[in-house]
């Protein structure tokens, strides 16, 4: 069974950056797509980014685009989201998901920005 490891969450400040990493124990190639999806507190989860897996195009929620970039490394099995420009409404538990379904995934990585 695939699983999918969220890891690269903490604090930042805001205007601060993170780098998540989603490592999947299998193939990232065995999916056509991976997504990020984010779940604040009260809030139901939402798509932030989805990656193909064979060519590493990328789909971006409005409110993240051009602040937000989504890579593969498909030899290290690992999705990265790298995160710039950080607003206090990106703060979240970040979930990497196969095909970009909004469920699944892993436990997630917790993301805190202060102001």
């Amino acid at each position: 069974q695939l699983q999918f490891v969220e890891s690269g969450g903490g604090a930042a400040q805001r205007g601060g950056a993170l780098r998540l990493s989603c490592v999947v124990s299998g193939a990232i190639s065995d999916y056509l797509r991976i997504g990020w999806f984010r779940q604040a507190p009260g809030k139901d989860r939402e798509g932030v980014a989805c990656i193909s897996t064979s060519d590493g195009s990328a789909n971006y929620l409005n409110a993240v685009k051009g602040r937000f970039t989504a890579t593969r490394d498909n030899a290290k099995n690992t999705i990265y989201l790298q995160m710039s420009s950080l607003e206090l409404d990106d703060a979240a538990v970040y979930y990497c998901t196969p095909n970009c379904a909004p469920t699944g995934g892993g436990q997630g990585t917790q993301v805190t920005v202060s102001s």
